[in-house]
């Protein structure tokens, strides 16, 4: 049977425990996540993300990612450098796959990510 699925209060939904961000370009930056969801063929994955501040690479070769900013603030650019991008509460940021570049996370964040793996 298909059924809906709905989540509560974005906001304060318990993530695992922090470990270090393995791309991180700064000493002690850590990072959670918990999923909330996933299609049965494991193709699209939806959860919440924290991290704190600190610079990190992101690669999106295989996978877009869909991120909605609930709190924190950030920028994103390209991995040339080009394309910076300030977010922040409220605000909805696509990597398409293929994207690759890097972020710099100014105030602790939390997101809403959606992962759309390319089949």
């Amino acid at each position: 049977m298909i059924d809906l699925k709905t989540f509560n209060d974005l906001a304060n939904i318990p993530v695992e425990s922090f470990a270090p961000k393995p791309t991180s370009l700064t000493e002690g930056q850590l990072e959670a996540a918990v999923q909330l969801w996933a299609s049965e063929d494991g193709l699209t994955k939806i959860g919440v993300w924290e991290c704190t501040p600190g610079d990190f690479t992101a690669d999106r070769s295989t996978v877009a990612e869909y991120c909605h900013i609930i709190s924190g603030r950030a920028s994103v650019k390209n991995h040339d450098g080009s394309g910076t991008r300030d977010i922040g509460p409220g605000d909805l940021l696509i990597l398409p796959v293929g994207w690759k570049g890097a972020w710099t996370i100014h105030s602790h964040i939390r997101k809403l990510y959606v992962l759309q793996t390319s089949a």
